[in-house]
């Protein structure tokens, strides 16, 4: 009698047990998916000066937007919560976003090989984090719902286990998702 009361406390303590590592193993896959995004977001950070300098030349009058790119970068490059990245790129996309949308008025600079050089790589990279983003979310989505489902919630619960945040890009999501036109006209 007593063997098997010891063997159903050992059939649940091993049960929570790997509740509890499944919870940490899509807690780190979560991070780790991040973590792609984060490699992502330093190749535009490090492209943008480069494309703000090169626009400085064409767009003189431009310097606000500017300005609010290059505010936008330093604030993405300082967060350093997953939240506060979140957050930060999500200002910076509206205001490459805005960007792309100036240039337009500028027949010389859309025919500038560097430029275009640039925008390329802009899109490349874009697209890239597009397809980072998608996985995070894939990967957050997995972690919050095995946290909030029963009996996980419970162990969740206990050991500091607790909703995530998707990387949203906000109300303008469909046209942020596009990748950046590169225009020949």
């Amino acid at each position: 009698m007593i063997w098997i009361i010891l063997v159903v406390i050992a059939a649940v303590v091993f049960w929570l047990i790997g509740i509890y590592n499944s919870l940490v193993r899509l807690r780190n896959t979560r991070q780790n998916a991040f973590a792609d995004i984060d490699v992502q977001l330093k190749q535009r950070h490090d492209l943008i000066p480069q494309l703000v300098e090169t626009v400085k030349g064409y767009a003189t009058h431009e310097k606000e937007l500017l300005f609010k790119i290059t505010q936008a970068r330093t604030a993405a490059m300082g967060a350093t919560s997953i939240d506060e990245k979140i957050q930060t790129e999500t200002a910076l996309s509206n205001a490459l976003q805005g960007l792309k949308i100036s240039v337009e008025a500028y027949p010389d600079l859309k025919a500038n090989q560097n430029f275009l050089q640039l925008q390329e790589e802009l899109s490349d990279i874009e697209n890239k984090l597009a397809a980072a983003r998608r996985y995070f979310n894939a990967a957050t989505t997995e972690y919050n719902t095995s946290t909030e489902t029963f009996p996980n919630n419970m162990i969740a619960g206990n050991f500091g286990f607790h909703r995530e945040t998707l990387f949203d890009l906000g109300q303008d999501r469909a046209t942020l998702e596009q990748p950046p036109k590169i225009s020949f006209s």
